[in-house]
């Protein structure tokens, strides 16, 4: 049985807004003042209760990818959240999201917890930050990301920038290397099926630079970044992705994946990522 998750829009003073789904506590759109649509949202994403909804910014906890046993990415994504609040400042309009562990969740992965997804928009920029509180008596650790779509015109004309010096794990190789150019440009040009964790990017910015489109990407709390992209022939085989859906979408993520986040029982870990258009 499908039906449409309920959506939640949030809009700033200055007319920002973010498009919300209680489906997996997840953005679905960003349109900053002045600005078309930010993030990418396959038009073949199926709205399916336990199913993940392909683009905006899943949620992906408590495991990354297929790194542990747990199904891919975990299981918030894929779960209903609670809408804890919604309000409107004087320069900025916040909601909060809440994912607290179910006898569901219990029986993939045995711990109790608590999970927080605050989005913040007003004037050009986007912040969400994911905060986990281990509300269990014994300690637990889990690795995570924001997965964030980005919406392109041209993927050929796609530039990143900050990543030199860092090493990271190429998942499509299988091999780590070491990011020697400072810029990193994607799609044909540049790389194609693209799978890449950067390790230790902490708080260092990243640019994502189309022609004469700019996005400021920061993050804190989380350590590492991944940047991932299909490409044609990966893409061809995501049934909830148009066959050219690749050329309009990049992934640039915040995460700890490197070094999963340790709680002792009653502590609280916080993760940001900010986008910001010059």
């Amino acid at each position: 049985m499908s039906s449409e998750p309920s959506s939640v829009t949030l809009q700033s003073p200055d007319g920002a807004t973010v498009q919300l789904s209680l489906h997996g506590g997840q953005v679905l759109s960003w349109k900053p003042v002045g600005a078309p649509e930010q993030l990418y949202l396959s038009p073949r994403s199926e709205f399916v209760l336990g199913k993940a909804i392909r683009g905006g910014v899943p949620v992906c906890f408590p495991q990354f990818a297929e790194r542990g046993s747990l199904p891919k990415h975990g299981f918030a994504r894929t779960l209903p959240w609670e809408l804890v609040s919604l309000e409107q400042g004087k320069d900025d309009a916040l909601a909060v999201m809440r994912l607290r562990d179910s006898a569901e969740t219990r029986r993939l992965w045995p711990h109790a917890f608590e999970l927080e997804l605050s989005v913040r928009v007003g004037g050009r920029s986007l912040d969400i930050e994911l905060a986990c509180e281990n509300t269990g008596d014994a300690p637990l650790q889990f690795t995570a990301a924001l997965h964030t779509y980005l919406r392109v015109a041209d993927l050929d004309a796609v530039s990143v920038e900050g990543l030199a010096g860092l090493r990271y794990f190429d998942s499509i190789k299988q091999a780590e290397a070491l990011q020697r150019m400072d810029l990193l440009l994607t799609g044909e040009k540049g790389v194609l099926d693209l799978d890449r964790i950067y390790f230790g990017v902490k708080e260092r910015p990243l640019l994502v630079a189309e022609d004469r489109r700019q996005v400021v990407i920061r993050q804190q709390g989380f350590e590492d970044a991944v940047i991932w992209n299909p490409g044609p022939e990966r893409c061809a085989k995501l049934a909830d992705m148009p066959p050219d859906g690749w050329s309009e979408m990049l992934c640039v993520e915040a995460a700890s994946i490197g070094r999963p986040v340790e709680l002792q029982a009653g502590e609280s870990w916080v993760g940001r990522q900010s986008l910001a258009l010059p």
